[in-house]
């Protein structure tokens, strides 16, 4: 059990079924994930039906097919190698993400990122979830059924129910859902992706757009499913980490976790692209139709299991990033309280599509705040402290820890990073365009400016505001920091 006032799970609970970890390190004895467990955790969670919408949208920005592949490899290189790099942090330390950031932020700053990313996976539950109605209907009917609206609202409902189990349960059952459905999705998309090269007269060539608009509309793309896409997900990645094997070597973590991300998003925005190049356009269901209507039943087991996969992923760290606020409640029933929230969103979006595309605008404008929280979480875990961390002060009281209480070298960081990412973002609403942005015909530069713009205000910071850390003082050689894990603390 989980002491209510701590969140400190029982060091002898077994590693079979309920997990009543808390936001405390993972004691040794109970880090068993392998490399095969974060492979298929973060497959599942990025085998969505939302990349192939991402991948089609580059082909409505006027790119040729080609152009996408190469934005959407390139730019996924780089993001997943970002997301394989935050995922050491928790392999390293045990501890989850939000806990982490008050290396950075402090024992009390840290409350900004954390109250984010407490409201913000709420939202994109809600928003994963109503995006596969539309084709999980569209399959049902290709298969003879048809149900109007209320169908709509029994897929919804027992959708939400399996993942708020799911994730209310814990680590150890995502890890098993994952493991078990995952090779069965695969195989499935594998056969979508051939026969979607079988059925749709791709066009590899087609493009309707020239120099600066080329430019601009490749820049977006980047941003909504190439490096944005791996750098959306770094707010969770130690969440996840901390369960892996505390032997195992930095290399073999960063892959699995790299490959994860990597593998599946470039797979699934390609075959969207490929299909939408076939002049099929990007609405989903039309997706659905036009290349896997004879496979509709598989392709609805491929549907529902999206949302799925991905949202309990984001429960569970949205319920840690809770109990990183101090609130003293048990980790399973925040997760629960998060799931109905969720569920409340996602009842309005049926009600009111309206409502339901201006709060998606909203979640994709909410997103820029990642990119220079990376940039200050990176840079102070790597290059200010040299991945040494002394784990039992992250937990320490603000006015005693050696983090301090409030490090505002991170938080003036992040307030300029955040500054600089919004002027060269290109979003969907009026108050999310930059003036730099539309100055130079909507390129899209809000991750890179963001992320390196705030890491070097933090440099710059640290030194003049930051709180001297002991174990900063000694920068470990190059075999320590690929060594074993475990070895955090001086």
């Amino acid at each position: 059990m989980t002491d209510i006032k701590t969140g400190i799970a029982n060091p002898g609970q077994s590693q079979a079924g309920f997990d009543a970890h808390g936001i405390t390190p993972v004691p040794a004895a109970h880090r068993t994930s392998s490399p095969f467990d974060q492979f298929w955790i973060w497959t599942g969670a990025n085998v969505a039906p939302i990349n192939w919408v991402l991948g089609a949208l580059g082909i409505q920005l006027g790119l040729s097919l080609l152009q996408v592949l190469a934005v959407v490899v390139v730019g996924n290189l780089l993001g997943a190698a970002l997301f394989g790099a935050v995922c050491l942090m928790g392999h390293r330390t045990g501890a989850p993400q939000m806990v982490l950031a008050r290396l950075a932020f402090g024992r009390h700053g840290a409350y900004l990122p954390a109250l984010a990313q407490v409201l913000m996976p709420m939202g994109w539950v809600a928003v994963n979830t109503w995006i596969v109605l539309d084709l999980c209907v569209a399959a049902l009917e290709r298969m003879g059924f048809s149900g109007g609206p209320e169908l709509k609202y029994l897929i919804a409902a027992v959708v939400m129910v399996l993942q708020i189990a799911i994730a209310a349960w814990g680590f150890n059952t995502i890890k098993v859902f994952e493991r078990y459905t995952m090779p069965v999705i695969l195989a499935i998309m594998a056969i979508m992706t051939a026969l979607a090269f079988i059925r749709v007269d791709i066009q590899w060539q087609t493009s309707t757009t020239s120099g600066l608009k080329t430019f601009a509309a490749a820049s977006q793309l980047m941003t909504a499913i190439g490096i944005g896409w791996g750098i959306s997900w770094l707010v969770y990645a130690s969440d996840y980490t901390r369960f892996t094997r505390p032997g195992l070597r930095a290399g073999q973590v960063f892959r699995a976790t790299f490959l994860g991300m990597f593998l599946p998003t470039v797979w699934l925005a390609c075959l969207g692209a490929a299909i939408a190049s076939g002049g099929a356009g990007s609405d989903p269901s039309q997706l659905i139709i036009a290349a896997f209507g004879v496979m509709a039943m598989p392709v609805l087991l491929v549907l529902v299991h999206g949302p799925i996969a991905t949202n309990i992923v984001v429960i569970y760290s949205a319920a840690l990033s809770s109990l990183a606020l101090d609130i003293r409640w048990p980790r399973w029933t925040v997760s629960v309280i998060s799931g109905l929230i969720a569920s409340v969103i996602l009842y309005f979006f049926l009600r009111s599509g309206d409502f339901a595309h201006a709060f998606d605008n909203f979640m994709v404008a909410l997103v820029v705040w990642i990119s220079p929280w990376a940039g200050v979480t990176l840079t102070d875990f790597f290059l200010v402290r040299g991945g040494r961390v002394d784990v039992a002060e992250l937990y320490a009281p603000g006015h005693s820890s050696r983090y301090g209480d409030v490090n505002w070298a991170g938080l003036i960081a992040l307030g300029i990073g955040l500054m600089a990412a919004w002027v060269f973002q290109m979003g969907s609403i009026p108050a999310m365009q930059g003036p730099l942005a539309l100055m130079t015909g909507g390129i899209d530069l809000s991750w890179l400016t963001g992320m390196v713009v705030a890491g070097a205000s933090y440099l710059v910071l640290h030194p003049l505001c930051g709180r001297a850390v002991a174990d900063a003082d000694r920068r470990p050689t190059f075999s320590e920091l690929s060594g074993e894990a475990g070895s955090t603390t001086p």
